[in-house]
């Protein structure tokens, strides 16, 4: 990604926790453990989905493609927070900070589109189970998650370029971990209008959009599950899908989270509600694909049974 504008500044200043040094070493390590967690979860998950044929179907396709995007996303930003955490003055140059804002942006983006692809996968499977081999075909849910990631990457292109040709000429302290892109742009010495309403334009369709078919979509499921005559039935149909709206709602939950909770008026309790934002958005990007491959192998019982598989053949003598 090229990068040249009329900017003076050739470098950010991540504040980070530099201003709270006594929570950085036990946060250094909590991240770090996260982070591996992250790795191993993700990584096995992604394993198991290419090893196993029983798991060769739409739904571990899609769930192989969460976890390729976890430790994508999670990679984009933890080494940096990690970083943060060690030096007291962490800098990053205006085109690596384009890059992981970037990288974050489409990594975000792309979960919300791939999300409402694997609801409409659990739709099929349980509204219309005879048509599934049709309907979720091969020919089709490839393109379906190839969309999901050609959909991220697009809309993050847009931002950033608007982001990048704005004029830097003065503050260059950004107050968080990372290049988060709304930080960033409030040290444009420029007018931001624009890029923020183009912004809440793409968030309400990339956000917004996935929630009402999400929705809708297990609005249904659960219309056709109550149906079920029988006790043990509704419970099998409900099984398939309980992981995937589990990981829905600690996804979107958060988000919102994050991003719906009023402002406090305080001016004294400014400092307070600013480390609570830093630490929630810690856990945003962190928690959450770290709970990911933990709610799909306790809730699935195919991932068990394909982990357990795996784990017998790794530790067979040669």
């Amino acid at each position: 990604m090229e990068v040249s504008n009329q900017s003076t500044v050739t470098e950010f200043v991540l504040l980070g926790l530099s201003e709270h040094p006594k929570l950085e070493k036990t946060l250094f390590v909590l991240t770090l453990l996260m982070y591996l967690v992250i790795l191993l979860g993700n990584g096995v998950l992604i394993l198991v989905t290419i090893l196993d044929s029983h798991l060769h179907t739409p739904m571990y396709f899609f769930l192989g493609n969460l976890s390729f995007l976890d430790i994508c996303y999670t990679t984009s930003s933890v080494p940096l927070v990690l970083d943060s955490f060690l030096n007291p003055r962490k800098t990053i140059s205006f085109s690596a900070c384009a890059v992981q804002m970037f990288l974050s942006y489409a990594m975000g983006s792309t979960e919300c589109v791939l999300l409402g692809m694997m609801a409409f996968d659990r739709y099929i499977a349980i509204c219309n189970p005879l048509r599934y081999p049709v309907v979720m075909s091969k020919t089709v849910y490839v393109p379906m998650s190839a969309s999901s990631w050609a959909a991220g990457i697009a809309v993050s292109l847009v931002q950033i370029s608007l982001v990048i040709k704005l004029p830097f000429c003065g503050d260059n302290v950004i107050n968080h971990f990372t290049c988060e892109i709304l930080a960033v742009l409030k040290l444009a010495c420029a007018d931001i209008s624009l890029n923020v309403i183009i912004m809440a334009v793409t968030n309400m369709i990339y956000l917004g959009a996935p929630i009402l078919f999400i929705s809708f979509s297990y609005i249904l499921i659960l219309v056709t599950i109550l149906r079920i005559p029988s006790a043990e039935g509704r419970k099998k149909a409900f099984s398939t899908c309980s992981a995937h709206l589990t990981v829905v709602i600690i996804f979107y939950g958060t988000i919102l989270f994050m991003y719906g909770k009023p402002k406090s008026k305080d001016p004294l309790g400014a400092d307070k509600q600013d480390l609570a934002d830093k630490l929630i958005s810690l856990f945003y990007g962190v928690v959450t694909p770290m709970l990911n491959p933990i709610i799909y192998s306790l809730r699935n019982k195919d991932v068990k049974a394909a982990v357990r598989d795996l784990a017998s053949h790794r530790c067979l003598p040669q």
